[in-house]
């Protein structure tokens, strides 16, 4: 444990941070398997609702800082794929 008053509140705040992103990480791993399922399924309506969202949730990690930019486009290309090989 640190001594000087700044440091303890440094930990304190990224012990937060840390939980939040942890939240944050959990929720985008649901909505993954949410959409995986779907496609899976082969249900079209609701595989198109939740890669909308997957796609959403995958920029927001972005923006907090959590996936990398080129990770992210990566991700969602392959979303993309999966969603295009129930429509053909």
């Amino acid at each position: 444990m640190p001594n000087i008053k700044s440091a303890k509140k440094r930990v304190l705040v990224i012990q937060t941070k840390t939980l939040q992103n942890q939240m944050f990480k959990s929720s985008l791993k649901t909505a993954i398997k949410k959409f995986d399922a779907a496609v899976a399924a082969g249900d079209k309506t609701n595989a198109i609702d939740s890669y909308k969202a997957v796609v959403k949730k995958v920029d927001q990690a972005v923006a907090r800082g959590i996936l990398h930019k080129n990770n992210a486009a990566h991700k969602k290309s392959q979303y993309a794929v999966k969603l295009q090989s129930i429509n053909a």
